[in-house]
C-alpha cells in the first residue's frame, strides 16, 4: 500500500471511530496529535470529513474495515457549529498535501469543427512545403482546454489553457512563436534544424529535448525536463541583451526585467510545474492571490479576493484546476475564509 493510501486509510479509521458512541477525551488527544504530525494527515482527514458531511456516508471508510464488510451507518455528522468545541481539530494552519502524479494523462476531447480546421490547415501547409520548403501553421486552445498537436517535423506541442502558437518550419530552422499562454514541447531530434521558441524578446533553442515555455505579462518561464536548451534575450526597450543561459534538465528559469533567475531542481520536482497537463495545479507555500490567479487561467468562473488579508494567506498542495468550487470549499473548511458565490465568480473574504 502506498504512503498516501495508508494515510487515507488511517484518516478513515479515525473518522469512523470519532463518530462512534464511545469516543473518549484520550482518543481526541490522540487524533489531535496525529493531525498535528503532518499536513498530509490534516488534508486527508479534512477531505474525508467533507465527503462524509455531504454524502452522509464515506465510501473511503472501506479502507479501514475488513474486505467484504461495510462500515456501520451512524447518524450523519452534525453541522460544524453543533459539534462540541473540544471535538473539533484546529485546522486553521492547514496546508494541503501533494497528490501523487497520475501516470495516465488526461486527453481532452476536441470539437469536430476544430479538428476539420486543423486538417484543412495542415493540408494547405503541406502543399506549401512541397513547393517552397517552408510550412506555416497556427494552433490555439480555448480557456479550460488542453490540446496536444503534432507538428510537421514530428515534434509535439501541448498547449495549456488559452494559448496560441504560430509555427514556421523551413529547411534550416523550426520556429515557434508563443503568442500567449504556455506550451510544453517534446522536440524531435534534428541536428540540422534547431527548434526555436520565441516570445517577449526571449529565444529558447533546442535540438531534441522536452521543455515548456510560459508567457506572463512581466516574465517568461522555461522548465526543462529532458536534454538542454539555450535561453537568449535580445536588446529591447527594457535594456540590453542579457547573457545566454544554458539550461540542463531540472532547470526552472524565469526571465524578466531584472535578468534571468535559474533554479536547478531534481527533474521530478521540476515536473510539478507541468502538472497542468494532467489537470492539476501544484502550490507550495503559495499566496492565495497567486493561487487564485493560476485557477483563473483555466476557468471562466473566476476566483476573486475580497480583501488583503485573504490574499496573503499561504496554501500548498495539489488541486484540480477544473474544480475552483471545490478549492473554495476546502478553504472555507481549513482556513479563516468565507466564500461568496456568484454565477460568474467566487469572491473570497477573510473571516
Amino acid at each position: 500500500m502506498t504512503d498516501s493510501r495508508q494515510i487515507e486509510a488511517r484518516a478513515a479509521d479515525w473518522l469512523a471511530r470519532r463518530d462512534a458512541d464511545d469516543w473518549t477525551a484520550q482518543e481526541q488527544q490522540a487524533l489531535d496529535a496525529w493531525l498535528a504530525a503532518s499536513a498530509r494527515h490534516k488534508v486527508a482527514f479534512l477531505r474525508l470529513q467533507s465527503a462524509w458531511a455531504e454524502a452522509g456516508r464515506l465510501q473511503a471508510l472501506g479502507a479501514g474495515v475488513p474486505a467484504g464488510a461495510l462500515p456501520p451507518r451512524s447518524t450523519p455528522m452534525a453541522e460544524a457549529e453543533d459539534m462540541p468545541a473540544d471535538a473539533r481539530p484546529d485546522l486553521r494552519d492547514i496546508t494541503f498535501a501533494p497528490r501523487e502524479r497520475s501516470s495516465h494523462r488526461r486527453r481532452w476531447p476536441q470539437g469536430v469543427a476544430a479538428a476539420l480546421a486543423l486538417l484543412a490547415l495542415g493540408s494547405v501547409a503541406w502543399g506549401g512545403w512541397q513547393l517552397s520548403g517552408r510550412e506555416q501553421a497556427v494552433y490555439a486552445s480555448t480557456v479550460g482546454q488542453i490540446q496536444t498537436v503534432t507538428l510537421p517535423d514530428g515534434s509535439t506541442a501541448t498547449l495549456s489553457s488559452d494559448s496560441r502558437l504560430d509555427v514556421r518550419i523551413s529547411r534550416g530552422e523550426r520556429h515557434v512563436a508563443l503568442a500567449r499562454g504556455e506550451a510544453f514541447f517534446d522536440v524531435a531530434h534534428d541536428a540540422r534544424r534547431p527548434f526555436v521558441v520565441e516570445t517577449e524578446g526571449r529565444r529558447v533553442q533546442a535540438v531534441g529535448t522536452r521543455f515548456s515555455v510560459r508567457r506572463d505579462p512581466d516574465a517568461v518561464r522555461v522548465v526543462v525536463t529532458e536534454g538542454k536548451v539555450r535561453l537568449e534575450s535580445r536588446a529591447g526597450r527594457e535594456g540590453p541583451a542579457q547573457p545566454v543561459s544554458l539550461l540542463p534538465a531540472g532547470s526552472v528559469a524565469t526571465a524578466g526585467r531584472n535578468g534571468v533567475l535559474v533554479r536547478s531542481l531534481p527533474v521530478a520536482e521540476a515536473e510539478r510545474y507541468l502538472e497542468w497537463r494532467d489537470g492539476f495545479l501544484t502550490f507550495d507555500d503559495t499566496s492565495l492571490a497567486e493561487a487564485a490567479a493560476e485557477f483563473n487561467r483555466f476557468n471562466t468562473r473566476k476566483l476573486e479576493l475580497g480583501d488583503d488579508a485573504v490574499a496573503d494567506l499561504r496554501v500548498g498542495g495539489n488541486f484540480r484546476w477544473s474544480n475552483a468550487e471545490g478549492f473554495a470549499h476546502l478553504l472555507e473548511q481549513g482556513f479563516p475564509v468565507r466564500a461568496e458565490r456568484h454565477a460568474d465568480r467566487i469572491v473570497l473574504y477573510s473571516r
